[in-house]
């Protein structure tokens, strides 16, 4: 088709755009009174900056072209974290606690799913300069208070430990190669498959990360996976980090699940992710990435979540909206005062152009203003 779009690109039309635009200042308002500060980072930059620290996974979902001024290799940004902590290293350069936060949209190469978008609109906070648990507890709740806020309270958060899967592979002696091969099957939760993959590997270390896939649940698990997981220095503390967590975060859905490694490449520690709503897929996904700040040459904690804002509002509940007023076109003064005190109330007032009648219902307007004893009166809309 001429006009088409390309698969997995959506036109946002009036009703969706104006869903997504309050959901966008309610959201940024609240990270806003928390103390998290904007930032606006280009649709666009070099590519080697957008994926630094990041994996390999983002080079693959990064759309690369040629600057045509300088001849290097250009990248649309697939994700906003890597830029938020590149302006935290290298532009705000605080030697204390940053709180960021940001919304805009990113491509993809490749939708994440069958109904997912290749242009989502991202929103995220990231917090910079905190080693300890307190900063992972803020951002998870903050994800919660999100979630809320925009009628789609989190019916479960995943939190996992990437720490636990390296110790053990590193124990195991899987190389990078082998890691990746582990990484899908873990991720599949295919037991068979990844039994048949470590039939050479050592039996302790085999039968850990073969327990993986079935350590999943809630706070029961933490115990099943200090019976059966190794004693590892790394083993132990990712396990007293999640305990930590789940005490000081008990009011939240919290649950547990070893073998959700998305990300992996990625994070550096604490991994989470959240549903609720009707989505099947997780709707907020975030954690901890200590070494992406590193690998900008500044070694920095760092923590936060992203969501697609499209997908949030997809699952948030509709919102009756008032309508609009329609005001006819003439210049009467009292006129111009109460459509500007309308206007100020937060009312829609659509001023009515020459020889449209009958069509302004489209638009959204249900009411007018009409002149009734020697006064401007809001009244329904009728005849149209």
């Amino acid at each position: 088709m001429r006009w088409g779009l390309p698969d997995y690109i959506q036109d946002v039309l009036p009703d969706e755009a104006s869903r997504l635009e309050s959901l966008r200042r309610r959201l940024l308002d609240a990270f806003h009174v928390r103390g998290y500060q904007r930032v606006m980072p280009p649709l666009i930059e070099y590519l080697d900056a957008l994926t630094t620290g990041a994996g390999q996974d983002l080079r693959l979902s990064t759309y690369q072209l040629v600057d045509q001024i300088s001849g290097r290799t250009l990248g649309i940004r697939a994700d906003m974290t890597p830029q938020v902590t590149r302006i935290d290293s290298h532009l705000l350069n605080r030697r204390g606690v940053s709180r960021l936060c940001y919304c805009g949209s990113v491509l993809h190469t490749r939708p994440s799913s069958l109904t997912a978008t290749r242009e989502p609109l991202q929103l995220g906070a990231e917090l910079y300069g905190h080693a300890g648990i307190e900063a992972d507890v803020e951002i998870l709740r903050l994800l919660a208070d999100a979630m809320k806020l925009a009628g789609v309270p989190a019916s479960r958060i995943d939190l996992g430990h990437v720490g636990i899967f390296h110790a053990l592979a590193e124990r195991a002696g899987l190389d990078d190669v082998a890691r990746e091969e582990a990484f899908s099957l873990l991720q599949g939760k295919d037991a068979p498959g990844l039994r048949a993959f470590l039939s050479n590997i050592d039996g302790a270390m085999r039968d850990a990360l073969l327990a993986l896939p079935v350590l999943y649940g809630g706070g029961e698990v933490l115990d099943a996976a200090a019976a059966r997981l190794p004693r590892l220095p790394e083993v132990v503390a990712a396990l007293d980090e999640l305990r930590h967590l789940a005490a000081k975060l008990a009011d939240l859905p919290l649950s547990f699940d070893l073998a959700d490694l998305r990300g992996y490449h990625y994070h550096s520690g604490l991994m989470f992710a959240a549903y609720g709503g009707d989505a099947p897929a997780a709707l907020a996904l975030g954690g901890r990435y200590d070494h992406v700040a590193q690998a900008f040459g500044r070694a920095r904690a760092a923590t936060g979540f992203s969501l697609d804002l499209r997908e949030l509002a997809r699952c948030a509940p509709a919102t009756p909206t008032a309508g609009a007023i329609l005001a006819p076109m003439t210049e009467d003064a009292a006129l111009q005062a109460e459509i500007a005190r309308l206007r100020a109330a937060g009312e829609i007032v659509v001023r009515a152009l020459p020889g449209h009648d009958g069509n302004w219902k489209e638009v959204g307007c249900n009411r007018q203003l009409v002149m009734r004893e020697d006064r401007w009166t809001v009244d329904a809309l009728d005849g149209e």
